[in-house]
């Protein structure tokens, strides 16, 4: 039985974390446990009840009463951030999910079922879904963007952190190089602004709701193309939707059709690019 007992990042960090050993378990029918799950885990039915993972933190009654959430959070931070249980967790064989990225021996052969229990709830996969029908009505090529700002603007010194005209510029380029089809663009970004800076683009995007990261990620996956910064969301959008995706690199980006590829696991495309772990 593999036990994970890290929780780096949020959403997309914690579905890369666990899937390299879910696709393990699935191959050696195996057991795991998760012991600190992301907060959004309920969005995620087929993995919450997978018959094969366990999750023994799991108490909804008292995560939804008082502070429960809260004092869940502040547990798992407190003690995945602490030298004496990193030692504790060593010493009984616990494995650190994170580390398991470069472990792809298993992925590709249990890719079907990965993207069964990986699957969010039907309210979700039906929103999504429905968006992309709308947008297909006007739409030969649906292109998703994903704008990621806020703490860009200094991780790693700013190095991907565009602005809204750089990225109507990315559209606009992606514009030309599809400019026999028509094309129209999925806005994935939890900052609020007007989609009409985006002139020249047919845009749409969910408005503000609960569960719309997750809303907006499997939007993603469904999109025929994805555009963004390096992001483990994005990469998670390619990799559950097989959808070709290029990350954007500098504000000068050029596009060609060479530009996109599947994401096949953390580390790597489809086309055999790798990808630097930032």
């Amino acid at each position: 039985m593999r036990i994970i007992c890290d929780a780096p990042g949020q959403t997309c960090n914690r579905l890369w974390t666990y899937v390299s050993s879910v696709a393990q378990c699935i191959a050696k029918k195996k057991r795991m446990i998760i012991i600190f799950y992301d907060w959004t885990i309920e969005d995620f039915p087929n993995l919450l009840h997978c018959p094969f993972i366990y999750f023994p933190l799991w108490h909804k009654w008292y995560l939804e009463h008082g502070n429960g959430w809260n004092n869940y959070k502040g547990l798992s931070w407190k003690i995945t951030h602490n030298a004496t249980w990193d030692k504790i967790f060593r010493f009984f064989g616990f494995t650190k999910g994170w580390s398991t990225r470069t472990d792809t021996r298993y992925i590709q052969q249990t890719l079907p079922e990965l993207k069964r229990i990986f699957r969010p709830k039907d309210e979700i996969m039906q929103k999504a879904e429905c968006m992309l029908s709308e947008m297909h009505q006007a739409a030969d090529l649906i292109i998703g963007v994903h704008i990621r700002r806020g703490d860009y603007a200094t991780w790693h010194n700013g190095r991907f952190f565009y602005s809204l005209k750089d990225y109507h510029q990315f559209m606009l380029r992606i514009m030309q190089l599809y400019k026999d089809r028509k094309v129209s663009f999925f806005i994935s970004s939890n900052e609020d602004f007007p989609l009409i800076i985006f002139e020249g683009c047919n845009c749409r995007r969910f408005d503000k709701e609960p569960s719309g990261a997750v809303l907006d990620l499997y939007t993603l996956s469904l999109c025929d193309r994805i555009i963004g910064p390096y992001s483990s969301y994005s990469r998670w959008a390619s990799f559950i939707g097989e959808v070709p995706l290029c990350f954007i690199e500098t504000n000068k980006q050029q596009f060609t059709e060479d530009s996109f590829s599947k994401i096949v696991d953390f580390f790597h495309f489809e086309n055999g690019k790798e990808i630097f772990d930032w």
